[in-house]
This record gives structure tokens, sequence and C-alpha cells, in this order.
């Protein structure tokens, strides 16, 4: 065997061995994945689904498995989508709706259904035509939140089998046309002046109430006043009688007397009156008062 043989013979065995390190090498990168924690991949094997790989280090048959699909669990959020609607009330309304959603069982995803987008989008405007079809304009306005919770309920059943999570579904605006806004106006209008003139009514009545109330209350006051005054008038005559009872004539001459002498008394406190000219008879009752006065004592 000569040098050339021998050399032949070492550089096959080289190739031999480098494409033998060559099938490890490419075994292990094509047997070995490595999945981002936003993604999910789909492992095919003869174009059967094989698995689904997670996020992390995972492994494969080399040449006999190969990854498919590579699918993103991120929440995704479908472009703003308006459509039409016909309320309860045969009112014309342009719906604006927009969905999020995210992907959980890519399997499903893949194998069920071709764009996923375009089908999430078609059951919306469905489902968001036939619940606002059950409510009239006044409904739609008002109950919003509830409105959303039957769309994301409906649409979150319409989609279980393609393997997907609806996360949030939003009513972004409600427009209408111009003639049923014009007459929205008006009809604002008409109940902001009917509040105000109930409004008014209601606080003139209240101010009759107040009035009423405030003259009953004076005439109940002046009622208890006359009273008490009529019972210290009862009181004083029967402290009077009750004296006279007790000490007969000269008590009842007393009090006469006493009231004869209060009298020219506050007359003489008169203002103006310089000279007070006393009958002889006021005289009789100065002395008649004080000879009482003196025989009480």
């Amino acid at each position: 065997m000569d040098f050339e043989d021998i050399l032949l013979g070492f550089v096959g065995q080289n190739i031999v061995l480098l494409l033998l390190a060559a099938l490890i090498i490419i075994s292990v990168l094509m047997g070995v994945r490595i999945v981002p924690q936003s993604m999910k991949f789909v492992v095919e094997r003869f174009g059967r689904l094989r698995s689904v790989l997670g996020p992390g280090i995972n492994f494969i048959v080399p040449f006999l498995d190969k990854v498919a699909h590579r699918i993103s669990i991120l929440e995704r959020q479908l472009p703003t989508h308006s459509q039409d609607a016909i309320t309860a009330d045969n009112v014309l309304v342009q719906v604006d709706t927009s969905v999020f959603y995210r992907i959980t069982e890519p399997e499903k995803t893949v194998y069920r259904i071709r764009d996923v987008d375009a089908a999430i989008s078609t059951t919306v405007t469905g489902i968001v035509r036939a619940q606002i079809g059950k409510m009239e304009l006044d409904e739609v306005q008002s109950n919003r939140a509830d409105l959303i919770l039957r769309i994301k309920e409906q649409v979150e059943d319409a989609v279980d089998d393609w393997g997907i999570e609806v996360t949030r579904a939003e009513i972004l605006d409600v427009n209408l046309d111009q003639a049923t806004r014009d007459a929205m106006l008006q009809q604002l209008n008409a109940e902001r002046e009917r509040r105000a003139a109930v409004t008014r009514a209601e606080g003139e009545k209240r101010a009759v109430e107040l009035n009423a109330d405030a003259e009953l209350y004076a005439a109940e006051q002046a009622a208890k006043a006359r009273r008490v005054s009529s019972d210290a008038e009862a009181y004083a005559t029967s402290v009077v009688a009750a004296a006279i009872q007790a000490n007969g004539l000269e008590a009842a001459q007393y009090q006469v007397a006493l009231k004869q002498v209060e009298a020219l008394t506050a007359l003489g406190e008169g203002q103006g009156k310089q000279t007070v000219v006393l009958p002889s008879a006021a005289l009789d009752a100065f002395g008649d008062a004080f000879k009482l006065l003196k025989g009480s004592k």
C-alpha cells in the first residue's frame, strides 16, 4: 500500500467523522426548541398534530417532527369596527365596537378556523345587531354596560370552539343620523321646560304652605296669649271674691278705693300735666283707702 492510498483512507475517515459530527449537531439543533414566554409552537409529524410546545426548552424528534405554526398568546385587539343596527323602536344607529382576545389553545385556532380576526368580527357584528334589536334607543344609551356584558358573553360562547378567550368587548360609540339627533334635542328641551315648570309650581305650593303654617302659628300663639290673660283675670277675680267672702264688705271697699288711687296716680303722672284738680270725692277716696289700708294692717 503506497502513501496515496493511506492518505485517501485517512481523508475518507475524517470526512465520515465530520459528516457524523455535522449530523449530530444538526439533529441537536433540530431537536431542541426554545419557546419564548409569549409564544406557543404547534408541532406536526407527517402533517398531523403531534404536540403543542409551551414556553421554555422543549425537545422534538429531528427529521420527523417540525414546528408548523408559531402562535402568539399575547392579547390582541381587533380594529374598531362600525356597523349599522336598528333598535326596537325603529331607530337606525351606527355602533362602533372593539374586541380584545387572546389565543389559549393554538391547536384549535390553527386547525378549526382560517382567519381568526375576520371570524370574530363577523360574529360580533351579528351579536351586536341582535342585541340592539331587542332594546329601545333610550335603553341602548343608558344601559350600555349591560349591553357590553351580554355581547361579551355571547361572543365567548361563539368562539369557544376556536380556542380563543375574549377578554373584553367595548362599545366605543353609538351614532345617530341628524334627523334623529334633532328630534332628541327637541324632546330634551321640552323635558327641561317641563321640569322647570314643575319646580316652579312646587316652589309656589311650598311658599303657600309655609305662609299658611305661619298664619296658623300666629293665630295659635295669639289664642294662647288670650287664654293666659283670661286665666290671669279669672285668678284675680277669684282672689278678690275669696277676699270679699272672707272679709266682707270692707275688702270690696278696699279694692274699689285702691283702683281709684291707682287711676288718680296714673292721671298725675301724665306728660304736660302741671296741675291736677281733684274733686272732693277723690279726696274722700284717698281717705277711705288709707283707712281701709290701715285697718287691714
